[in-house]
């Protein structure tokens, strides 16, 4: 079973999906849907339209430079077929995909912190501005969980071998 790659968009096309375009030059276009289709026809570039994997690739939104691709990645020379090699293959397939995963979420979680930051200082100033729109019951509390912080000094206790070197 041949999986192909839609051009417009990067997904696949499983057999009996999709429409094929042949141009005059005899170059073969897959799609995988009528709006990729159409959205072709209408010479829409994928890489300024939001939904394609060449936006998001292009832009930093999805995680494109893994070593975990390596293993989808289309070989165009036939493998000789090894039954050891097959069985670690299915074995690590599982492990793969765990490891792609937890990558992925550190990949989102990195490229959405300097939002987060901005909107935690956009939010603090707009809190400093804005203060006396506050409650007066919520100022005082928080005031007063201020004032009642107690700084404690810590003495390094002595040890006996400490106390005969004096």
């Amino acid at each position: 079973m041949r999986l192909e790659k839609c051009w417009f968009c990067s997904s696949t096309i499983y057999p009996g999906h999709g429409i094929q375009f042949v141009r005059n030059d005899a170059k073969v276009f897959r799609f995988c849907r009528s709006k990729c289709h159409k959205n072709f026809k209408m010479k829409r570039n994928p890489r300024k339209v939001k939904w394609t994997k060449a936006y998001r690739h292009l832009h930093g939104k999805d995680m494109t430079q893994d070593t975990t691709f390596e293993f989808e990645r289309k070989r165009n020379r036939p493998e000789r077929y090894d039954r050891n090699l097959t069985e670690q293959t299915l074995k690590a397939i599982p492990l793969i995909a765990k490891i792609r995963h937890d990558r992925m979420g550190k990949h989102i979680s990195n490229r959405h912190k300097p939002g987060k930051r901005k909107e935690m200082e956009k939010d603090s100033k707009e809190l400093e501005q804005d203060i006396g729109m506050l409650p007066k019951k919520l100022i005082i509390n928080h005031l007063a969980a201020e004032k009642t912080k107690v700084k404690v000094e810590v003495v390094q206790q002595q040890t006996e071998d400490n106390a005969m070197e004096e």
